[in-house]
């Protein structure tokens, strides 16, 4: 298909190319370090918790501090928030280097970092992501989004086989250096963007109580608090698949590490997939967030009836594509239904909750897969995402005071965007 075809027209527009192709190499350093990383802590410590402790470490900031980086962004300018955030995290790529080059013999230096890391992300990230919804006009941001998955997605799966590659070469302190000179990349894209091109979001007015007002913006929006409640839980029990697809290969599937290695491989290209399938459509619309809730759901259910490591391979391309469909909806009707100057704290309170569903759905789907088996788990927490999305689809009918048919229509905008 050219740019110009309705899957990609978000490519018609040059700022975006730039983004698009800066966004690719900075998630595929990304990658790169979180491979290296994870290797490093595995190597120091020979434990697997300690190597979950530093995604806790990375997250943790988030669920504190993120509502204060919405607040940022919704008040200053974009880009030089933007740009410090990327420089920012190249300073702390690079100290990772030398912790690495030096040998490092201690783990607490490198919770240190991610920790460092996580605040970054928590201030910087939603000024990235009001930034990513400048560069193309509204009417284009949902096909930016869903284009926006499939090179987060084409990016994992580069890096993680990059740094397969490159690690015994380079060791784990050039996967960092690398993942260093991927940020000036970004800011490189970012200068050379055409600023008569940009669409540049409605500010906030400097004032106290922002943080505050962001959070009561969110609990007094009746609409926004159903979809982010789906969300939870469909990122919490029905979205972390590292752990059951590790639990399932382990344990009934009995196909060790090589069994787990092909079920990531594909999953990474369901969401591929669901990438494409979001991209093609013309509107994201809640419609299609709870149909896609509910059959990726029934899918999760279905998945732990699987017998094989093939069948079960093949209910994880659907539940994949599903599942990145799902959240780049989520994505594009919290954004473009809320007013612009609440933008970044739009965004802050979707990374809270993404945060918070990680954190506690990983270790309830493990104590699930160890007490009651892997299977279980899948079915326990595929049921609770049907329950989600039909209550999500009573309590959306009941706000508008129409059937559920309507319901899904809360208002013209939400149809059109």
């Amino acid at each position: 298909m050219s740019p110009t075809s309705s899957t990609f027209r978000a490519l018609r527009h040059h700022n975006y190319r730039l983004w698009a192709g800066a966004d690719i190499v900075s998630v595929t350093g990304t990658w790169m370090q979180v491979l290296g990383v994870n290797w490093l802590v595995l190597t120091l410590t020979g434990s697997a918790t300690s190597v979950g402790l530093s995604l806790v470490m990375q997250a943790l900031p988030t669920l504190l501090f993120g509502m204060w980086g919405g607040a940022l962004a919704d008040r200053l300018p974009s880009r030089p928030v933007v740009v410090a955030a990327q420089l920012a995290q190249a300073g702390l790529a690079a100290v990772l280097a030398v912790l690495a080059f030096t040998d490092v013999r201690s783990v607490l230096p490198l919770y240190a970092v991610a920790l460092a890391g996580g605040l970054v992300s928590a201030l910087g990230g939603p000024a990235l992501g009001r930034f990513g919804a400048e560069v193309v006009p509204p009417a284009d941001l949902p096909n930016a989004m869903a284009l926006g998955s499939i090179l987060n997605s084409a990016g994992r799966i580069l890096g993680m086989s990059l740094a397969g590659v490159l690690l015994p070469l380079t060791g784990m302190g050039g996967l960092f250096v690398i993942n260093a000179a991927s940020f000036f990349v970004v800011i490189a894209a970012m200068a050379a963007m055409r600023r008569a091109e940009f669409h540049v979001l409605a500010a906030a007015e400097r004032q106290p109580g922002a943080v505050l007002e962001g959070l009561r913006y969110v609990l007094r929006t009746p609409w926004l608090l159903v979809v982010l409640a789906l969300w939870f839980v469909s990122g919490s029990v029905g979205r972390n698949y590292q752990v059951t697809m590790a639990a399932m290969s382990a344990g009934p599937l009995e196909s060790g590490a090589g069994g787990y290695g092909l079920l990531s491989t594909v999953f990474a290209v369901g969401t591929v997939l669901g990438g494409f399938l979001a991209a093609t459509r013309p509107h994201l619309t809640l419609r299609l967030l709870l149909i896609t809730a509910f059959l990726t759901g029934v899918a999760q259910a279905l998945s732990g009836l699987m017998p094989s490591l093939w069948t079960f391979a093949a209910m994880m391309l659907p539940i994949a594509a599903g599942a990145v469909a799902l959240d780049t909806t989520v994505n594009a009707r919290a954004q473009l239904d809320s007013p612009e100057k609440m933008r970044g704290r739009v965004i802050a309170a979707l990374s809270i909750v993404s945060a918070g569903a990680g954190a506690a759905g990983g270790p309830l789907l493990g104590w699930l897969s160890d007490t009651l088996g892997p299977r279980v788990a899948l079915e326990i927490g595929g049921v609770a995402c049907v329950a989600a999305a039909l209550l999500t689809a009573v309590a959306l009918a009941r706000l508008s005071g129409r059937t559920i048919r309507q319901a899904v229509r809360l208002r013209p905008s939400l149809e059109n965007a």
